[in-house]
């Protein structure tokens, strides 16, 4: 990444505590340059509660938005002089016309990227059938992604067929890296997934697309029936868990990547407001010392 240490670090950042007005205004505080706008409507049973990831998150679109609403959005980036960097939906694989629905409003705000579907994978069904329904589904976002002139992204994501950058790279070779790629997670490659990072990166080679930034431990739970000691994963801060992101970043700059890294922190150790500052001091700090 060749960024210098005089420029505004090109991270974005997403929280659920922040409206869309109060995170871009933060965001700019802390000179980041992008926000990425989660995609998924907050359950009705949710409205009251204590702000969340994946439950009450105050940056989502909903998918019923009116223009009115995706209006706000658009605004109150440019207000700020922050770019949208992607609408990040929860698609199923194979369908195709919630895709386009995405597409269509990550035109509208000027995004670059989205992401889609992946086949969930819990042993339930053979690995095999799941890769072909991918690759069928895939076949039509290629063209979407042409029309709409949109990156459509396959996540590195645990409990799914593409936990590892290797078997991202199978699912996406047979597409054109103008209009599929891959958002490079470590993070969740620590929960299930783990390779040599910067083998991985070689191996996507013009795949790599995107890159999200958090982290993740492991800790023993109880023994099992037999004795054995089990173990589970958690969520970590970014400068506390297992990826060696130092490490990770120099990997990312040895294969010329200069996009856009993604900061996310599940971990909940820091508040709202200080952790966009922290984390872009952090990221910035890695970037100077390699």
């Amino acid at each position: 990444m060749e960024v210098s240490t005089d420029e505004a670090v090109r991270i974005y950042r997403r929280h659920p505590g922040f409206d869309p007005g109060r995170i871009s205004r933060r965001a700019k505080a802390a000179g980041i340059e992008g926000v990425e706008w989660r995609f998924k409507e907050i359950p009705e049973e949710a409205k009251d509660e204590k702000p969340s990831f994946w439950r009450r998150n105050l940056c989502s679109i909903d998918p019923k938005a009116s223009e009115e609403e995706l209006a706000r959005f658009e605004r109150v980036t440019k207000e700020h002089g922050l770019e949208t960097v992607s609408v990040t939906p929860y698609l199923t694989t194979g369908d195709l016309e919630g895709t386009e629905q995405v597409l269509r409003v990550a035109k509208r705000l000027g995004a670059r990227t989205i992401r889609v579907g992946v086949p969930r994978y819990d042993g339930t069904q053979n690995y095999n059938e799941l890769f072909d329904q991918a690759v069928k589904y895939l076949h039509g976002v290629e063209e979407l992604a042409k029309q709409y002139g949109i990156k459509c992204l396959v996540e590195t994501h645990h409990v799914t067929i593409a936990p590892s950058a290797g078997l991202a790279h199978r699912l996406v070779s047979g597409f054109s890296p103008d209009h599929i790629g891959v958002l490079f997670d470590p993070g969740n490659m620590v929960h299930e997934g783990y390779e040599n990072f910067r083998m991985g990166l070689e191996l996507l080679g013009p795949y790599l697309a995107h890159v999200h930034i958090k982290n993740t431990g492991w800790k023993r739970t109880e023994q099992r029936a037999d004795g054995s000691q089990a173990w589970t994963s958690y969520w970590e801060p970014v400068n506390e868990g297992i990826v060696d992101w130092k490490q990770v970043l120099r990997d990312l700059k040895a294969v010329g990547y200069d996009g856009y890294l993604g900061v996310e922190d599940f971990s909940g150790k820091y508040g709202s407001k200080e952790s966009l500052i922290s984390y872009a001091k952090q990221v910035r700090a890695w970037l100077a010392e390699i």
